[in-house]
């Protein structure tokens, strides 16, 4: 699967992706259990495009800017009117080899947010 293939609410997400940049980190309060969180974005990128990739706690610490990874069994929300590609529960992030040419060009994260305000 490539990046510019993903849509909202894509679920068995496999890809191969490259670290670009590290946007915000904050910290959220899950309503259900009261818990503190911390959620980090980045975007990450393959040949096709680039999106926003939502990581929580520990997850976070564990990416690196310009390392590559295989990201397995992820989804795909919106959030802010914008996709994000997620781990969640089921989805990992590993470690990969070589390297890749990002197409910083295309960031589907940002189109999603063009058509949606097209439609209104």
């Amino acid at each position: 699967m490539a990046i510019a293939d993903l849509a909202p609410n894509t679920r068995g997400v496999e890809l191969k992706v490259k670290v670009v940049e590290k946007k915000d980190e904050r910290e959220v309060t899950v309503k259900a259990t009261g818990q503190m969180h911390r959620v980090g974005e980045f975007i990450v990128g393959d040949e096709t495009g680039t999106i926003i990739l939502s990581l929580w706690d520990d997850a976070i610490d564990k990416l690196e800017i310009g390392s590559v990874y295989e990201v397995k069994n992820a989804y795909v929300s919106t959030f802010r009117n914008s996709m994000r590609l997620n781990t969640g529960r089921y989805g990992t992030i590993e470690p990969s080899e070589g390297d890749i040419n990002v197409n910083a060009e295309n960031n589907v994260s940002d189109k999603f947010v063009e058509d949606t305000r097209r439609r209104f």
